[in-house]
Parts: C-alpha cells; sequence; structure tokens
C-alpha cells in the first residue's frame, strides 16, 4: 500500500516583479510552473507575485531556492523569492502589534525577511522623527504603520536604505495581502 506525505501549505513571496511593465510574471504562468515543479493546489493572489501552494518539502529556503533557479531558467531574469508556512504568516497576523482591526488595510504593512534581523540593524533610524509614523520589529519580519499609506511614508523610504538589510531578501505586503496569504495557507497547516 503506498503511503502519501503529509503536505504543508506554504506561500511564495517575490519581490519586484509587475511593477511599471518590468520583470513580468504572468500569474497563470507562475501557477503552470509551481504545478510542473511539483506543488499541489496552487493558486495566487493579485498580480504582484503571491502564490499559495502545497508541498511535503519542509525546507522554506530550498522550496525558496528551487521556485527561484525554475522562475529563472522560463522568464529569464531572477526574483527574490520567500516562502513561508501557513503557521508562521498566521502567527504574523495574530502578532501584530498595532490595532490592525481599527486600522484600513493601507495604513500597515508587513515586511517579511529570509532571516532574523536584529534591532541594532534598525539602531540608525530615528523612529521619533516620523512620527506618527511607527515599526515593531517582530521575529522575521517588521511591522509598519503609515497612516497616509506606503506611497506617502517617509518612514518606509528610510527603513530601505540599503545596508539597513544588506543580505536579506526584504519584501513588502499592506495588511489585506498579510491577511488573506494567512487565511489561504490556513487549511493546508
Amino acid at each position: 500500500m503506498a503511503t502519501t506525505a503529509k503536505t504543508s501549505a506554504y506561500a511564495l513571496l517575490l519581490r519586484g516583479i509587475n511593477v511599471g511593465g518590468h520583470r513580468k510574471v504572468p500569474m497563470a504562468d507562475l501557477r503552470a510552473l509551481l504545478a510542473e515543479l511539483g506543488h499541489g493546489d496552487v493558486r495566487t493572489y493579485l498580480q504582484s507575485g503571491n502564490a499559495v501552494f502545497t508541498s511535503a518539502t519542509r525546507d522554506e529556503d530550498a522550496l525558496a531556492t528551487g521556485i527561484g533557479q525554475a522562475i529563472e531558467k522560463h522568464f529569464g531574469f531572477t526574483v527574490d523569492c520567500l516562502v513561508r508556512s501557513g503557521p508562521y504568516l498566521r502567527a504574523v497576523v495574530e502578532n501584530c502589534p498595532f490595532p490592525a482591526a481599527d486600522l484600513a488595510g493601507k495604513q500597515l504593512h508587513v515586511t517579511y525577511f529570509s532571516e532574523r534581523i536584529g534591532p541594532e540593524r534598525l539602531a540608525s533610524v530615528d523612529a521619533a522623527a516620523f512620527l506618527p509614523e511607527e515599526f515593531r520589529l517582530g521575529e522575521c519580519e517588521l511591522y509598519l504603520y503609515a497612516p497616509d499609506g506606503l506611497g506617502r511614508s517617509k518612514l518606509a523610504v528610510a527603513l530601505s536604505r540599503p545596508g539597513l538589510t544588506k543580505g536579506v531578501v526584504a519584501t513588502t505586503r499592506n495588511w489585506n495581502t498579510a491577511v488573506k496569504l494567512a487565511e489561504m495557507t490556513g487549511g493546508h497547516a
């Protein structure tokens, strides 16, 4: 009798695709590519590089590396990829240090990092100078409260300076997307 390996749900977060007509990755092509790699229950969310899939592989870094290599081979350019588990994504939502229920989705953002960064990396950012904007560092994520939205956030610009996250893949999603990805991965954890 054949046994089936237990699968877990993951979200794939691609950085910097489909922006201004550059580095185009059609979501139908991304879904097909993930399925070709053997991942199941593949779905995408929006056009900004969010996909959900199941896999028997438990190594998020290995999944991200494999998907990144497949994207480069298929589309002809490199894309930073992060893969995060359903339980991790739910924890990000549950541990939000800001009153998410009281805020519009455009006011709250999560930057996901490829690894833990310590507060010393962000020590040069004078948080008081950017009030009422605020940020909080989580496990492998940063929460950003930007009351006027990300596009007008001076704190977001300061936090994205080269050097603060040197050597770390970072990609940001608004709160609505963070919640949706947690929901989409919730049934398979």
